[in-house]
C-alpha cells in the first residue's frame, strides 16, 4: 500500500523530531522531510501532506502556507495551532489549506486529520463546527473563492447595535435609540454573535473596543 508523504514544519526541533518519529511508525506515513520554515525545495520533492506550524518564529505563516500551494497546487497542507483565530481560519483557507489539526488533540486525532486530508476532505477543527463562521469557512474551502470573506462581515446595522451594546446599552435601549424592535435587536445582536463566533454580550463588547475602535483610530 502506497505511503502518505509528509513534511513537517516546524520551529521547535524537540517536536519535529518526536513527530516525525511518531509518523513513521504508522505503516501508511513517511515523513520525508523537517524544516524550521517552509523549504521550497521539501515542497517540489512532491509531498502529499505538509504539516505546517502557524507559530513559526519571525514567519507570516498565512503567506509561507500560500507559498506553498504555489510551488506545489497538489500539495495538501495542514495548518497545527493552539487556538484557531477566525480571521486566520479564512484567510489560510483563501491561502489554499486543506485542513487544521488543534496542539491539544490528541495523537489519533492527528492521524486522522492527515488521513482524511490526504484523501481529499477538508478538515475544519471539530470544537469550531457547530459556528456559523465554520460553516462560512467549510464553504470557502470547497468553492476555493476569496470573495467569501465578505459573508463574514456585518450590515451598517448589525455594527449599530455592537457599538451600542459596548457603550453599555441595554437591548431594550438600543431597541429605543435605533427605533426599532426589542426583537429585532435581540435578533441583530444573535447574528453578529454567530457572525464573529462570540457567546456573551462582553465579548461583544471586548471585541468592538479591541478590533473596530481601534482600526477606526488608525
Amino acid at each position: 500500500m502506497p505511503k502518505t508523504s509528509i513534511v513537517l514544519v516546524d520551529n521547535n526541533r524537540m517536536v519535529r523530531d518526536t513527530l516525525a518519529a511518531m509518523l513513521n511508525r504508522q505503516p501508511d506515513m513517511e515523513v520525508i522531510g523537517t524544516d524550521v520554515a517552509g523549504s521550497i525545495d521539501l515542497v517540489r520533492a512532491g509531498p502529499d501532506v505538509v504539516l505546517l506550524d502557524v507559530g513559526l518564529c519571525d514567519q507570516d505563516s498565512v503567506q509561507e502556507a500560500a507559498n506553498l500551494a504555489a510551488v506545489s497546487p497538489d500539495v495538501r497542507i495542514i495548518v497545527m495551532d493552539l487556538v484557531p483565530v477566525n480571521e486566520e481560519i479564512v484567510a489560510f483557507v483563501s491561502a489554499g489549506i486543506c485542513g487544521f489539526v488543534l496542539k491539544d488533540n490528541t495523537f489519533p486525532d492527528l492521524l486522522t486529520t492527515i488521513r482524511a486530508v490526504a484523501a481529499g476532505e477538508k478538515v475544519l477543527p471539530a470544537r469550531m463546527t457547530e459556528s456559523l463562521f465554520a460553516q462560512i469557512a467549510k464553504e470557502a474551502m470547497e468553492r476555493n473563492r476569496d470573495e467569501v470573506i465578505e459573508e463574514i462581515k456585518l450590515t451598517a446595522r448589525e455594527r449599530e447595535v455592537m457599538e451600542l451594546l459596548a457603550d453599555g446599552m441595554s437591548n431594550k435601549e438600543i431597541a429605543h435609540k435605533l427605533d426599532i424592535a426589542l426583537d429585532t435587536a435581540k435578533s441583530h445582536l444573535r447574528n453578529v454573535m454567530k457572525k464573529l463566533a462570540l457567546h456573551t454580550r462582553l465579548e461583544v463588547a471586548l471585541y468592538f473596543h479591541r478590533e473596530v475602535a481601534q482600526s477606526e483610530a488608525a
